[in-house]
């Protein structure tokens, strides 16, 4: 008994150090101020065990290893300072942790699921939301009263049943309670139940998506845990994201078959950590480079896949991937600017195993595959609820990262249409029947989506229209199956075509042979040669870095894009650029800056977002508003001096000609940039 005495002392203390008994005093007035009287009273009281064991370790210890005693010393502590306090009569309280010790035994490894009945005490777990329920209702608590009128439970609130972690709705209300004093049989007083939210979770960890990458599995085998999420918790985590929870075990009884889950405590997002260093050979190029702001990246993406195809092929796909790569963020999907790529191609193979290669370097890649759902599908919950519950698709479990599609060919038209809308509203609907899921209405669920897609598009016959530069008709180049719609949705439009036409395929040949016969030697010298983990290295430290545009960038872009849509809207086929175009001539040039290291969007990185953008539309529509070589960004070895040198030029006076495009047909650009 006085160790009890002791504990609620160092509550007590406790809560009146961390300015918890002022907030449960708030607390209590809210709930003077209602008219309405009710049978049990909930409470919040958030508890940091670290804390609290600077006070009371005996109280720490129970609090971490006996949970439900510990609530129950709560619970009188709260209860007491009502009564001294006069503030009100009867009480339930509930406590939270948002912080444990940082050792083994308190966090949960998906890989090691615990079996049997182990102690209930609170564990800390990572994980990726995979599906969830629709909200429903439970019973916090209800009133019972004696049907002997001669008892003295029959008024009252002598018989309070609340609910208790990993308890099923039967164990708090049913027609089966006797009473204690009589044992005579138990009513409810409807009048005075109290009902609260629920939704159930289901978390897996984010390991475990790599099976859907192109990773190689392991040889763990990963759990999904069932979480429960209770009245403030509800609706505190989204499809795809990562999550730290705290909560604690729970076994649920649902004849004949028990269920392990976790009743959450407490719900935060998580953010993986990134390496914050580049490599020495990154470091030493970087050096090398610095007197053009354009040669660093140029090499990059040159060298970028090099054990998947050689160096010197489909350089434009290289560097546009790397440019969709450094603006992937997971720890941030909200803020992620979209930079979709589609590639037409005659080789659908070569190109496939470099997208495929690049997916693995994404802070989260999913490879969609066809038969499965994109978005989202639905199935009923089976764990009592009967609610419908909601699974995350490709895109969605790809929050954060890329979505690798492959070819559009082998999808369905129906498939196509659902893609397209999503692609250019950024939002997935559900449509939920109500009466199949036991709803009063039909409900339409709408989820965001925060991902980069990556699709390719066969194209074996050669373009019927010649890309003139003075041609000032619009017309569309062969897209092989992929309707105009959807080529326009995506931000960038890439044509993966060699200009050495068959004969590429020789060194391709060469480097496939020499990967087969000398696997363990570098294939290329050593000023070619970075290895994906420097890759993984550059693109984590450019994920951290947070760019500002400059004003020379900011008044090109706008104003190439005035001047563009005035050139392109005398044309018999109206305007080629739409809003969201400046959108992705900024997303394109923020990350040229962060694979480049810069702090600082550039007017040079501007004229690479314009150049990407103008051969993309090009391919789009046939029409060029600027004389663009065809080799421009890339046009020979880019670790030959000579060649680097010729490039600096080539864009210099590429640079030259987008100013001159923009005074002549967007001489307000600059007051334009001023009224914004």
């Amino acid at each position: 008994m006085a160790e009890f005495l002791e504990m609620k002392e160092a509550i007590i203390c406790y809560l009146d150090r961390s300015g918890g008994l002022l907030q449960f005093a708030e607390d209590c007035q809210r709930y003077n101020d209602s008219q309405q009287s009710e049978a049990v009273y909930r409470f919040c009281i958030c508890v940091n065990p670290s804390d609290l064991a600077e006070i009371d370790a005996r109280l720490a210890d129970c609090l971490l290893h006996d949970p439900f005693k510990a609530t129950a010393l709560f619970q009188s502590v709260c209860f007491l300072s009502i009564k001294t306090l006069s503030l009100i009569e009867r009480i339930h309280t509930e406590n939270q942790l948002t912080h444990l010790p940082p050792f083994p035994e308190y966090y949960l490894d998906f890989c090691k699921f615990p079996r049997g009945y182990g102690p209930m005490r609170p564990v800390a777990m990572e994980g990726v939301v995979i599906a969830m329920t629709l909200v429903t209702k439970y019973t916090q608590g209800a009133r019972f009263l004696c049907t002997d009128d001669n008892c003295l439970c029959s008024r009252g609130f002598g018989h309070i049943r609340v609910h208790a972690p990993g308890a099923t709705e039967s164990v708090t209300v049913r027609s089966t309670f006797t009473c204690t004093l009589c044992s005579s049989p138990l009513k409810e007083d409807l009048k005075f139940r109290v009902l609260g939210d629920k939704q159930l979770v289901e978390m897996i960890p984010a390991q475990a998506l790599d099976l859907l990458c192109v990773r190689p599995p392991c040889s763990y085998r990963y759990q999904s845990v069932t979480l429960f999420l209770r009245d403030e918790l509800c609706n505190s985590m989204k499809m795809g994201r990562p999550y730290r929870v705290v909560g604690i075990p729970a076994h649920v009884h649902q004849w004949p078959n028990v269920t392990w889950s976790i009743e959450a405590n407490n719900v935060q997002l998580w953010s993986p950590e990134y390496p914050s260093l580049i490599s020495r050979n990154f470091h030493a190029l970087l050096a090398a480079s610095a007197c053009s702001p354009w040669r660093f990246s140029a090499i990059v993406a040159n060298t970028f896949g090099s054990c998947v195809v050689p160096p010197g092929m489909y350089r434009t796909l290289r560097l546009a991937l790397l440019l969709s790569l450094v603006q992937t963020r997971e720890d941030d999907p909200d803020s992620l600017n979209y930079l979709d790529i589609l590639a037409l191609t005659n080789d659908s193979l070569i190109i496939d195993r470099l997208m495929t290669y690049s997916l693995g370097l994404a802070s989260r890649g999913i490879r969609h595959q066809v038969t499965g759902d994109m978005f989202a599908s639905l199935s009923r919950d089976e764990r009592g609820t009967g609610a419908a519950n909601v699974h995350a698709g490709s895109a969605l479990l790809a929050s954060g990262g890329v979505c690798l599609l492959g070819d559009l060919a082998s999808y369905r038209k129906d498939k196509m249409d659902t893609f397209q809308s999503a692609l250019e509203t950024r939002t997935a609907a559900v449509f939920i029947p109500g009466k199949k899921y036991g709803e009063d209405a039909d409900q339409q669920l709408s989820f965001p989506i925060h991902c980069n897609f990556w699709a390719l598009s066969e194209v074996n016959t050669p373009a019927k229209r010649s890309l003139k530069c003075d041609s000032a008709v619009l017309g569309s180049v062969e897209m092989g199956s992929v309707p105009a719609q959807i080529a326009e949705a995506f931000s960038l439009v890439i044509q993966c075509r060699e200009a050495g036409g068959d004969s590429s395929l020789l060194p391709l040949a060469v480097h496939t042979l020499r990967l087969a016969t000398r696997p363990r030697e570098p294939l290329y010298p050593a000023c070619m040669q970075f290895t994906t983990q420097d890759y993984q290295e550059l693109l984590a430290h450019a994920w951290g870095l947070q760019v500002e545009l400059s004003p020379e960038a900011e008044k090109l872009i706008h104003g190439y894009y005035m001047a563009s849509r005035r050139v392109r809207s005398d044309a018999t086929q109206g305007s080629s650029l739409s809003v969201a175009s400046v959108k992705h001539l900024i997303s394109l040039a923020e990350a040229h800056s962060k694979l480049s290291l810069r702090r600082v969007v550039l007017e040079e990185d501007a004229v690479v977002a314009v150049l990407l953008c103008e051969n993309s539309i090009t391919l789009k529509h046939g029409a060029s508003a600027l004389v663009i070589p065809p080799d421009a960004l890339f046009p020979c070895d880019l670790h030959d001096l000579d060649s680097l040198h010729r490039r600096d030029l080539t864009l210099e006076q590429l640079h030259q000609q987008i100013l001159q495009f923009v005074y002549a047909y967007a001489p307000g650009a600059a007051s334009y940039i001023t009224e914004e």
